[in-house]
C-alpha cells in the first residue's frame, strides 16, 4: 500500500502537544505469518477480529492513496491516524468517505494536496476530523458545517483553502473545536457559529477575513479559546451592551489588525464593556492595532491574568497603579505606545525588563534608567537589559492548564 521513506526524520514535533514524537517503520515489523491483530498499531476488535483502528502516524511511510487500495477494504474501521506522514502528491481519495463507521480521521501534517472532497461529509459517525498542516486547496466544503451527532473536533489550520467562510453551521451541531487557522480564507466571520452553543475553541487567525468585531460570539457560553489575529478585522471593539457575553473566555487574541477607538479608564466605552468583566481571561493580546485612549484601571478584575500585550498601538496616559495587584502576572508588553508616568512598582511589576516598555519615551521608573521626579532608584541592572520579551502564545499558556484543556482542546481526542 505504502514505501518506507527512508530519509524520514527520526522525530515528528506535534505543535498540538509540544512534544517530538519518536518516528519509526511499523510497517516493516508486521509479519504475515501472524495475525494482523498483533502488528504494531493495528487493534481489532476482541468479539469479532476486524480491524477497527489503525494507529500508523509517524511512521515514515510515503506513497498515495490509491481507490483499490487494501487500506480502503478496511469497511469497520473506527480510527484512522496517518498523521505525520509524507504522501506528497497525493489526494484526499473520496473512498475515505465510504468508512461509514469512522468516528476518528487525521491525517494532518501529511503533505496532502487538492481539494477537501465532499464525501468526508458521508462519515456520520465522525467526532473528530484533522487534517491540518497539509497542502490543501479550495473552499471549505459547505456540507462540512452540518455533520451533527457526534461531532466535536475541526481541525482544518495552515493549508491553503481560500474563499469565504460559506458553510452554514446548522443547529443541533456539538462541536467543540474549530480551527482554520493559518488559511487564505476571506469575507466576514459567518454568523452561524452563533448555532454552536458547545463551542469551547474557535481560532480564525491568519487569515485574510475583512470584519468588524463579531461581538455576538459573546453569546457563546461556553467559550474559552477566541484568537482572530492576524487579519483585516476593523473598527471599535465594542459589544452590545450585555455583560454577560464571553462569561468563560480565557484567552482573547485579537492582536495585528486594525481595530480602532478609545480604552476608557471607566466601564463606559467599548473595550471594557467586553474586556474587564471577563474575569476568567488568563492571556489578552490586543497588539499591533490602532487603539487609543487609556489601559482600563478596570483591568485590575482580570485576577487571574498571566499575560497581556497592548503594544503596538496608540495608547497614551499613564499605567494605572491597580495593574500592580495582577499577581498572576507573568509576561507584559506595553512597548510602541505613547505611555507617561511612572511605572507602577512592587509584586510582578519587579520582573518586568526594559523590552515591557521601550518605544513610550514619556514613561520612568524602574526598569528604565529615567528616573521618576523623587525616585532613587540606580540605573537599569545587567539582567533587565533584555533585547526581546516575546509573548506567551495562546497554545503556549495552554500547555500549563492542565490535561483537561491540553488533551480536551488541543489535542482534541
Amino acid at each position: 500500500m505504502f514505501t518506507i521513506n527512508p530519509i524520514a526524520s527520526d522525530y515528528c514535533y506535534d505543535i498540538r502537544t509540544d512534544v517530538d514524537i519518536q518516528s519509526y517503520p511499523r510497517t516493516l515489523s508486521w509479519n504475515k505469518s501472524t495475525s494482523c491483530c498483533s502488528w504494531d498499531g493495528v487493534h481489532c476488535d476482541e468479539t469479532t477480529g476486524q480491524v477497527i483502528a489503525l494507529d500508523l502516524r509517524c511512521s515514515q511511510l510515503q506513497g498515495k492513496f490509491h481507490s483499490n487500495g487494501s487500506l480502503f477494504q478496511l469497511s469497520n474501521l473506527k480510527r484512522l491516524d496517518l498523521s505525520f506522514n509524507n504522501f506528497t502528491g497525493s489526494l484526499i481519495s473520496p473512498k475515505f468517505g465510504e468508512f461509514s463507521n469512522l468516528t476518528h480521521l487525521d491525517l494532518s501534517h501529511s503533505s496532502f494536496t487538492g481539494l477537501i472532497p465532499s464525501e468526508i461529509c458521508h462519515l456520520s459517525k465522525l467526532h473528530v476530523l484533522h487534517l491540518g498542516s497539509n497542502n490543501l486547496e479550495g473552499t471549505i466544503p459547505q456540507c462540512v458545517g452540518e455533520m451533527k451527532e457526534n461531532f466535536w473536533s475541526l481541525d482544518l489550520s495552515n493549508n491553503s483553502l481560500s474563499g469565504s467562510i460559506n458553510t452554514t453551521f446548522s443547529v443541533g451541531n456539538f462541536l467543540r473545536v474549530i480551527s482554520l487557522h493559518g488559511n487564505k480564507l476571506t469575507g466576514k466571520v459567518p454568523r452561524s457559529l452563533i448555532n454552536y452553543k458547545y463551542l469551547t475553541l474557535l481560532d480564525l487567525g491568519n487569515n485574510q477575513l475583512n470584519d468588524t468585531f463579531p461581538n455576538w460570539l459573546g453569546y457563546l457560553s461556553q467559550l474559552k479559546i477566541l484568537s482572530l489575529r492576524s487579519n483585516k478585522l476593523h473598527g471599535p471593539i465594542k459589544s452590545s451592551g450585555n455583560t454577560n457575553l464571553f462569561t468563560r473566555l480565557q484567552i482573547l487574541d485579537l492582536s495585528s489588525n486594525g481595530f480602532s477607538g478609545n480604552l476608557p479608564e471607566n466601564l463606559k466605552g467599548h473595550i471594557p464593556s467586553i474586556i474587564g468583566d471577563l474575569v476568567g481571561l488568563r492571556t489578552l493580546n490586543l497588539s499591533h492595532n490602532v487603539l487609543e485612549g487609556h489601559i482600563p484601571a478596570s483591568f485590575q478584575n482580570l485576577s487571574v491574568l498571566e499575560s497581556l500585550d497592548l503594544s503596538s498601538n496608540k495608547i497614551s496616559g499613564e499605567i494605572p497603579q491597580q495593574l500592580a495587584s495582577l499577581t498572576f502576572l507573568e509576561v507584559l508588553n506595553l512597548s510602541r505606545n505613547h505611555l507617561v508616568g511612572c511605572i507602577p512598582k512592587g509584586k510582578q511589576f519587579d520582573t518586568f525588563g526594559n523590552s515591557s516598555y521601550q518605544g513610550n519615551d514619556g514613561l520612568c521608573g524602574f526598569p528604565l534608567s529615567k528616573l521618576c521626579g523623587g525616585d532613587d532608584q540606580v540605573t537599569t541592572p545587567a539582567e533587565f537589559e533584555e533585547e526581546d520579551s516575546p509573548m506567551i502564545s495562546w497554545q503556549g499558556v495552554l500547555m500549563g492548564y492542565g490535561c483537561g484543556l491540553v488533551i480536551g482542546l488541543i489535542q482534541a481526542y
